[in-house]
């Protein structure tokens, strides 16, 4: 647009900042998809540590002053505000219908919608760096010979090591049927080979039985309560019954007792 385009650096900076620090929500402008985000949240978003390493951007101490930048921000179409409404498609997971509002302004609790890309050095970096690997590639051939042998060598490295690895997976699963049939209940050479952590932690422990988890202590709770239910309910001869409580200091049941909690908002 034409007035980002004369908008001052620190108002640029400020736009380029929040671009990146803003939880971007999908939200559909006339069937076009577009990020939007509710004013709060970039008025937190300028008063974060963050923002103070900007540099050359306008300085900002307290949620009035945040608002005031917002402002001129918005006043130079960086993002616009908009009307949020229902979901654009048949599940309540689609994209939310925005509509533009004539009258600009800014306010913590109104919505806003992009207009505003940001840089694109990333994107276009990507592209060179795509395009690049498609045409060597494509000029294999031509490539010298000793560029040829390496590559030979690094796949047949890689090759190597796939097959080491399925290599080690068998014969630790031959290993643990041995062991669960000579000293049950087994041994699992290297048990963390699957589970989800590092490279060097995989194969730490080298071994490890093969014992069962323990229950927590809230299950085992949970089973006992469970049992005396049933064996009350086996004596009354499978009709209703009262389960004991212990007393407290206050004269209601606490299962009757509410319980209410700040929930951050979830537009926040």
């Amino acid at each position: 647009m034409e007035q980002q385009q004369k908008a001052p650096p620190q108002i640029k900076n400020v736009a380029q900042f929040l671009r990146g620090a803003l939880k971007p929500r999908v939200g559909a402008l006339n069937g076009k998809r577009l990020d939007y985000f509710k004013g709060k949240s970039a008025i937190k978003a300028l008063l974060s540590p963050a923002y103070q390493k900007v540099k050359d951007a306008p300085p900002v101490q307290d949620e009035q002053q945040a608002a005031t930048v917002l402002s001129a921000v918005n006043a130079f179409a960086f993002f616009l505000r908009v009307q949020r409404g229902g979901p654009s498609g048949s599940s309540s997971t689609s994209p939310k219908n925005l509509q533009i509002i004539q009258e600009q302004m800014f306010g913590a609790d109104e919505y806003y919608a992009w207009f505003f890309e940001g840089s694109q050095w990333t994107t276009y970096a990507g592209g060179i760096l795509m395009v690049a690997i498609m045409l060597a590639g494509v000029m294999f051939p031509l490539w010298p010979p000793i560029m040829r042998l390496g590559v030979w060598y690094l796949s047949i490295a890689m090759l190597g090591l796939i097959g080491l690895f399925f290599a080690i997976a068998i014969v630790r699963l031959i290993f643990y049927v041995i062991t669960l049939v000579v000293a049950s209940p087994g041994i699992w050479i290297f048990p963390t080979l699957f589970a989800d952590v590092g490279f060097v932690d995989s194969f730490i422990p080298l071994w490890e039985w093969d014992l069962p988890k323990k229950k927590s202590k809230k299950s085992k709770k949970g089973e006992k309560s469970e049992k005396k239910k049933g064996k009350a309910a086996s004596n009354n001869g499978g009709g209703a019954f009262i389960e004991e409580v212990e007393e407290s200091g206050d004269s209601r049941p606490n299962s009757r007792s509410a319980r209410v909690e700040d929930v951050e908002d979830e537009d926040a």
